[in-house]
């Protein structure tokens, strides 16, 4: 099967999804480079600054939170990651104060307070040192028209894929509609837009069919499929949607279409929440991925060490 996408004259051949377990790379596959940042001690660092943020949560201690930051954010564990991002340690240090600065607690916005904003921008730079040099998907014609991207619409009618996820409505009578199944059925699915991009590199398809598949086989049979509400997206729609009240960092893997959020509140219903969780925590300790606990979404993004054994996978599913 030629690798689907956009581009016209494509003919579709047959093929057959592994449902084989994938090997997780060994301590050995996963040693860092010897100038690589340790991304254990950064993340145990970040755990230890979050604590004391939430001590200083309150309106009053605004002075000594950026003392705090000034302080912390130096030290050489979090210093060595944030100098290694596109802004360099000085750029990511002040986006981080603008942030706090700007912040307004409000429904729509995954950082629900203070310290979870900190949390989501902290390990999130992860993800933009990993991928600092990609290309971002600037405009949404450009995600629209990428040959990087693949059509899941075009994967999903042909049962490539072992995730879910739903697009957005592009009408009015369309969102009414899915209003109304929301208030008949207020469980049904998870409480999300949708997708307003429909496409997503070969990788990270081939990562989420390998989640969905691992995920499907650790639960009951009657539990659903894992549930993508966000995967790649224009850096136009990343602004609109800050504009919006979204806690959408500023750069952001979605917008190198490295990243991907995964519904993870929405589990807990069917009691398989920690299930997912332990998945993906296992994935992250093996060095594949990059998790951040967004509350009701976990947004987890690519590790380039990962690359190449899933664009391997991907076109082993895909017959190509």
């Amino acid at each position: 099967m030629r690798v689907p996408s956009r581009s016209r004259g494509q003919q579709p051949g047959p093929a057959g999804a592994s449902t084989a377990p994938t090997r997780l790379p060994s301590a050995a596959d996963r040693r860092p480079a010897p100038d690589a940042p340790d991304l254990a001690a950064y993340r145990a660092a970040v755990a230890e600054l979050l604590i004391e943020v939430g001590a200083l949560a309150d309106a009053p201690s605004t002075i000594a939170r950026q003392v705090l930051l000034d302080q912390r954010l130096r030290e050489p564990a979090i210093a060595a990651v944030l100098d290694a991002t596109p802004q360099g340690f000085i750029g990511a240090r002040e986006t981080l104060l603008l942030e706090m600065a700007r912040y307004h607690p409000n429904a729509r916005s995954s950082a629900h307070d203070l310290t979870a904003l900190v949390r989501i921008y902290l390990l999130s730079r992860i993800d933009v040192m990993w991928w600092r040099d990609t290309p971002t998907f600037r405009t949404d014609q450009q995600v629209d028209t990428s040959t990087d991207l693949v059509d899941l619409e075009w994967l999903r009618r042909r049962g490539l894929i072992a995730f879910r996820y739903q697009g957005q409505s592009a009408t009015v009578l369309g969102r009414g509609l899915r209003a109304l199944r929301r208030r008949l059925l207020p469980d049904a699915t998870p409480r999300t837009a949708g997708l307003m991009f429909r496409r997503a590199r070969r990788e990270v398809v081939a990562l989420l069919n390998d989640i969905g598949r691992e995920f499907a086989r650790a639960t009951p049979p009657a539990t659903p499929p894992l549930w993508a509400t966000s995967l790649a997206r224009s850096a136009e729609h990343q602004h609109r949607l800050r504009r919006l009240g979204y806690a959408a960092m500023v750069p952001s893997a979605h917008c190198l279409g490295w990243a991907a959020d995964l519904e993870m509140a929405w589990f807990r219903r069917f009691g398989v929440r920690d299930t997912l969780a332990d998945l993906l925590l296992a994935r992250q300790e093996a060095g594949e991925i990059n998790v951040v606990d967004e509350g009701q979404v976990w947004h987890v993004c690519l590790a380039p060490a990962a690359r190449r054994r899933l664009r391997r996978a991907y076109e082993a599913e895909m017959g190509v």
